[in-house]
């Protein structure tokens, strides 16, 4: 069955309303009223106003990955993750993407590939996400993270991180995306061999 976008305006609510409840700096929540023409039901709904992201798969000239660990608060526990941020107001998510690498880890590359976009959470986000892939990185200059960032970096094998996603050593969604988009440009979706 084919994606069928002719009925997309049947789906969509008509917005009534916006009012931002609170600024966090790093995003803003916005009360959004809104009414669905088809049903005529009018609803709020909360949605958070957060800037563009980045992340970047850097691989280094013997294929290892470039890797950070570091506190995430929501989990209450040390994450495994690639280096990634914020786009500043204004920046190309490209120009981000090397400015987090460098920032979070010392590591430049001399050759940059963009290899996927998603929507974090589209339910109560509008933002995106860029996924970087940056090969041959070595590392060239001292971190400069911010003030809240305490994080530790370190390469393994790309097979290595292969079994850390399979085994949820990596298990951060939007880290994993981050690999799904690199496996997507290197191949092919498929059906895994074994069982049904």
């Amino acid at each position: 069955m084919a994606d069928d976008r002719d009925d997309d305006d049947e789906l969509r609510w008509r917005v009534l309303g916006r009012t931002t409840v609170h600024d966090y700096r790093i995003f803003r929540s916005t009360a959004v009223r809104a009414a669905h023409p088809r049903t005529g039901a009018e609803r709020d709904f909360t949605v958070l106003d957060t800037p563009d992201w980045v992340n970047v798969v850097a691989l280094t000239p013997a294929d290892e990955v470039v890797l950070i660990r570091q506190y995430r608060h929501g989990a209450d526990r040390v994450h495994v993750e690639i280096p990634g941020g914020m786009v500043d107001p204004g920046e190309e998510h490209g120009a981000a993407a090397r400015r987090e690498l460098a920032e979070e880890t010392g590591y430049t590359a001399p050759v940059w590939r963009h290899v996927g976009t998603v929507e974090p959470n589209p339910a109560i986000h509008g933002n995106r996400l860029f996924t970087w892939l940056a090969l041959d990185a070595t590392p060239t200059e001292a971190c400069s993270m911010d003030p809240g960032e305490v994080i530790t970096t370190f390469t393994v094998p790309l097979d290595e991180a292969t079994r850390m996603l399979r085994d949820g050593r990596i298990d951060h969604a939007l880290v994993v995306a981050a690999f799904a988009h690199l496996a997507l440009a290197a191949g092919e979706l498929r059906r895994p061999a074994g069982p049904k």
